[in-house]
């Protein structure tokens, strides 16, 4: 069962069941399984008689659940809930109607605060299993998951799917299973002024492509409540493309301030951008996040929970307390989440980040905001590392962590304390044990903040002290 946490997952009223599931022609022996905890993935984890680990789609900890075979491996099976034989009092009634067939929110028939302890409990599992921390000191260290919004309508973009079923185009959703598309006509997680755009973009990119018989890569909505800016993007490869008609359709479906087409080249797990032309209205997207204006063209990495960005922001300025005197470095800076408010309260700030159009994006937000204590450079952190001496760091890394040598880097610096966010628990977990190591700097906190509930994704805030 879960841990560090009260029963308010459950009530009095009568708990949610939910029909049997259908068999697929893949489905293998049934097994009756007592689910126990959930995993730092989209499934739950329950043992068979004999002690084997299963994991299990749709399991909630503490349900008894009817499950198909759908893997077996040597050391551990997967499964697939086809009845719920005993609801756990951690199960909820999801608001979505699409939770069991969309990969969006595996997460959704979980109640939200024993999502908040799976998460917390997924870190400090972490730090001990991979970083080696002494369990006691990871508990210690790791606080309670932050919530910074509402459990749904948070996010300010999704991304949808394309597939061809002959030669009719299906527009929609990743499905549960990760195989294939699923038409959906709202998305719960979307700002709630703007969920049903995942219908209108659908159904005109649809009718788009079935009338040019088009091939798009995915499709990606970025919505702001706060600026009311829509922007649509049409990933493709180079090529012939209905551009006129293709802003006409979808600003009619939708309204978008924006609406654009990157294209890419390569592989499909390693494209690259060539470049983005502009469809119609601005060609890019803004947000504020706090006090700062920020634009972001459809290639870069943008938070895409708002709220939750602005509690990162806030638990980085905390844990470094940084003054006007200080120098700062801000490595895989993106379009200027931190640098912007580190540049409003330090002398200067040598910003790095890898990806072009986003260095191209932090040069505009910083030229907006009247900032010209910062130095944006772009190219790998470990390549470009800044040659000056800072008081306080920000490293921001993608879910790889950060490489061995640019720990290395860090823990060279005179630096008083460096803050780390993380968006996956093992690699952060692996560079915590690296530091440590070093000598230099000294975990001080770990603080969970939960930017993506109904899954199991994190994003981490530490504050690493020098010693």
């Amino acid at each position: 069962m879960p841990t560090n946490h009260n029963r308010r997952g459950g009530s009095t009223r009568q708990r949610p069941t939910t029909p049997p599931l259908a068999p697929r022609p893949q489905d293998g022996p049934l097994l009756t399984l007592e689910v126990e905890r959930l995993a730092y993935g989209a499934d739950a984890i329950a043992h068979t008689e004999e002690g084997k680990t299963v994991f299990v789609q749709g399991g909630v900890p503490g349900d008894t659940v009817e499950a198909a075979l759908v893997q077996d491996g040597p050391s551990f099976s997967k499964a697939r809930v086809t009845r719920v034989l005993e609801p756990s009092a951690y199960r909820v009634q999801s608001p979505c109607p699409f939770a069991s067939v969309c990969g969006g929110c595996p997460w959704a028939s979980v109640s939200y605060q024993t999502q908040l302890a799976a998460k917390r409990d997924n870190v400090v599992d972490a730090l001990t299993r991979i970083g080696h921390f002494d369990p006691e000191r990871a508990r210690r260290l790791v606080a309670p998951c932050i919530q910074p919004g509402e459990p749904w309508g948070y996010r300010n973009k999704v991304e949808l799917a394309f597939e061809r079923r002959g030669q009719r185009a299906v527009v929609g959703m990743h499905d549960a299973g990760g195989t294939g598309v699923v038409k959906v006509d709202r998305c719960l997680l979307l700002e709630s002024r703007y969920q049903k755009l995942t219908k209108a973009v659908s159904g005109a990119l649809s009718y788009l492509a079935n009338s040019h018989g088009l091939a798009i890569d995915r499709v990606g909505i970025r919505a702001s409540r706060r600026t009311r800016d829509v922007e649509v993007a049409l990933w493709t490869e180079p090529g012939p493309f209905p551009r006129a008609q293709a802003a006409k359709i979808l600003g009619d479906a939708t309204s978008a301030t924006s609406i654009v087409r990157v294209l890419t080249k390569g592989p499909k797990k390693a494209r690259r951008v060539v470049g983005v032309e502009r469809l119609s209205g601005a060609g890019s997207w803004t947000e504020l996040v706090g006090d700062e204006r920020m634009t972001v063209s459809a290639p870069s990495f943008f938070q895409v929970n708002t709220k939750g960005a602005e509690k990162l922001v806030d638990l980085v300025l905390a844990g470094l307390a940084p003054d006007e005197s200080d120098v700062a470095m801000d490595l895989y800076s993106g379009a200027g989440t931190f640098t912007l408010p580190l540049a409003r309260r330090t002398s200067w700030v040598d910003a790095v980040e890898s990806y072009g159009p986003a260095v191209r994006d932090l040069r505009r937000n910083l030229e907006r905001a009247g900032l010209d204590n910062a130095d944006p450079v772009g190219g790998d952190a470990d390549r470009e590392f800044p040659d000056s001496d800072a008081d306080v760091i920000v490293v921001d890394p993608p879910r790889a962590g950060l490489a061995q040598d640019v720990v290395r880097k860090l823990s060279g610096q005179p630096a008083r304390a460096i803050a780390y966010v993380s968006c996956d628990p093992a690699t952060l977990a692996r560079d915590l044990a690296r530091f440590e190591q070093e000598g230099t700097y000294a975990v001080e906190s770990v603080t969970p903040v939960d930017l993506f509930p109904q899954t199991f994704h994190v994003e981490d805030v530490t504050i690493l002290r020098r010693r």
